[in-house]
């Protein structure tokens, strides 16, 4: 599964977030890309296909929440 995670307004480092994620799934994702505009960023998570979806999407949207930027963010999933 890839997820797309777009930051708005994001108030803090986006390094921050990809040190978070990397932590929070080890070897089941990894993060393969990153970017950054005007006031916008983004990372790019691929998730091991064996992990179930709706875990993965919990664990992401937990980091989101544990570091204070889930209102900040939009999650963009495919296959």
């Amino acid at each position: 599964m890839f997820v797309e995670i777009a930051f708005a307004g994001l108030p803090i480092d986006r390094d921050e977030v990809e040190e978070a994620l990397d932590a929070a799934f080890g070897p089941d994702g990894e993060i393969t890309g990153a970017g950054s505009g005007m006031e916008r960023c983004h990372l790019d998570l691929e998730i091991e296909g064996s992990l179930d979806r709706g875990v993965a999407l919990e664990r992401v949207r937990s980091v989101l929440a544990g570091l204070g930027v889930q209102e900040y963010t939009t999650l963009n999933v495919s296959d």
